[in-house]
Parts: C-alpha cells; structure tokens; sequence
C-alpha cells in the first residue's frame, strides 16, 4: 500500500511543480499577449516531453542519491518527503507565490531522512551541497543574464522602428519553447528519479536507471499542472513583479532556457521558478526600470524562498509517523 501510495505521490509533486515551475515556461509569452493559454499549454506540453529524452538523466542520477537509508525505510522516507513537497507547493500556489519546487523537494527529503532517526549519515550530503550550490547561483546567473541582454538588446534596437515588433514576437515562440525545453530536462527528471529509486526498493526494477514510460509519465504530469493550476503563478511572474512587453519576454525567456539547459548537462537541479523570477527582475532593471519593479511582491517571493527548504522538511518529519504506519 505505502509503495503505491508512494507513486502516486511522485506524480502528484510533478503536477504541483507544473502548477508552479512549467507555469513560467509560457508566463512571459501569455503575459505580453504574444499567445493565447491555449496554444502556450500545447507549445509547453510538446517541449516539457522533449527536453528530458534528449538531454539525458543526468539530474534523475543527482535526485536519486540525495538521501541513503535502509532499505526497509527507503518507501515510507521517501513518501514522507513528497508528502511535504507536495504540501509545500499547494499552499504557495494558492497564494500566487512561485516558490521554488526543488528547494520543497530537498527540504522534504532530508527532513523525512533525519527524522527517520539514522542521523546525520542518512543524507548525502555531497550531492546535496551541490544541489543547494546550484539552486544558490541559478538566480543570480539567470538575473544578471537578462539584464545584460535587456541592455545590449535595447542599445541595438535604439533606432528600429515599430516594425520591430513582429520578428521579437515571433522569436518568443521560440525562446519560449526552448525554456519549455530546457525545464523538461531539468523538472521532469526530478520525479523521473524518485520513482526509479521508488521502483527499486520495491522489488520492482532491479537498477535506479529511468525507464521511458517513467519520463512520459512525470512530462505529462508537468503539463497537467500547468493547464489545471498554473495561472495564478503565471500572473505573478508575468505582470506583477514588472510590467512586461515583447523584448523583455525575450530576454527573459532566452536567459532563463540558457542557464536552466546548461543546469540540466551538469546534473544540477535547479529552480525554473527562481531563475524566470530573477530573469524577470534583471529585464525590468536593464531597461532602466528600477521603480517601476514591484519590489513588495519579489520580497514575498524571496520569503517564500528563503521558507520552503525547512517549511518543507518540518511537513516531511511530521508526516513520517503515517507512512510507517502504512508501511
């Protein structure tokens, strides 16, 4: 029952990171009325499937040896984990807030293994030092990314005419697939590791390594929450942190895919969430636009951030005593 229930957790936090991560892989592209939902979901749905088949399982093999208990424990540890990511990732989204779906994923994750009572040894810390490094710099490169390709991108348009404005349109079609790309392949190999290692301590696969139908699987589920649930998170990063047009949509868009793509080759998983955030703010800035970036809505989202990781881990702990019992 616990290994069941278990898997159906694992699609349930892929939903709830669609609600929160896939979202912002058309939340530009919406929010500049370049597409309608519709098309965006679709453009999102195809892109999120791509990305992790052709990228590889580089972060499913990082997400699969964050925590290291017996094997007895594994099942109920790792439920107890989903269950506080999961959690974690509704009452932020109904807020509004793009809280960081990895960062609930980590937080569950070790707060379930050092409330198993193993100690210290039950993490990886390795792994998780390198997660946490690459969740840390993500934003920072994505923000410093956007502003500098909002500066060179205005300077070089300085004297375009209206005329302009159809080919950067056009080109948020593309950027905005590619982020679609590049957070398949980063997201969508964090449930895809998690059910392998789930799979494994069952009995049921005899390695950790990803199987197709897994991949689809966590896709789909990415792109459910997206269409279901993702709107509000979808108007928070496109219209309430600065007032976007179609070259900062492109901007954004192109920085954010750039450093969530080359996350996805290290193995790193990082924050889709956090690194669109900061793209967004860093367009806002590079335009020269400092006052007009709603900065009472980026300290929310900050707090929110700053929370997720122990918020997570304490709903974790908290709900380890139910899947033993289930166990």
């Amino acid at each position: 029952m616990a290994f069941y229930l278990s898997v159906m957790m694992a699609l349930a936090f892929a939903v709830t990171n669609g609600f929160h991560d896939a979202a912002n892989a058309i939340a530009t592209l919406v929010a500049t009325r370049v597409a309608r939902p519709l098309p965006a979901v679709i453009l999102a749905s195809v892109f999120n499937l791509l990305g992790p088949f052709v990228v590889g399982a580089a972060v499913a093999d990082t997400v699969a040896s964050l925590v290291q208990v017996p094997a007895a424990d594994t099942i109920p540890v790792i439920g107890a984990g989903l269950t506080g990511a999961v959690i974690w990732n509704l009452l932020t989204w109904r807020r509004g807030l793009p809280a960081s779906s990895s960062h609930a994923l980590v937080g569950g994750l070790v707060g379930a293994a050092l409330a198993a009572g193993f100690g210290m040894d039950a993490v990886a810390w390795g792994p998780v030092g390198k997660v946490m490094l690459a969740l840390a710099l993500s934003p920072l490169l994505g923000f410093l990314a956007a502003l500098g390709l909002e500066a060179v991108a205005r300077r070089g348009l300085q004297r375009a005419t209206i005329a302009v404005n159809r080919p950067i349109r056009g080109a948020q079609w593309v950027t905005s697939a590619w982020l679609a790309f590049s957070h398949g392949s980063n997201d969508a190999q964090k449930g895809v590791g998690i059910l392998a290692v789930l799979l494994f301590a069952n009995g049921t696969t005899t390695s950790i390594e990803s199987m197709p139908w897994e991949i689809v699987a966590c896709s789909l589920a990415l792109t459910a929450g997206t269409a279901m649930g993702g709107w509000s998170i979808v108007r928070t990063i496109g219209s309430r942190i600065v007032r976007l047009r179609p070259l900062d949509g492109l901007a954004s868009q192109a920085s954010s895919a750039g450093v969530i793509l080359a996350a996805s080759f290290l193995g790193a998983p990082v924050s889709t969430t956090q690194v669109v955030s900061s793209s967004v703010v860093g367009t806002g800035i590079g335009r020269g636009r400092r006052r007009h970036v709603r900065w009472q809505v980026v300290r929310e989202i900050l707090i929110a951030w700053v929370t997720t990781l122990p918020a997570a881990g304490i709903l974790a702990a908290l709900s380890l005593p139910f899947w033993r019992w289930l166990a």
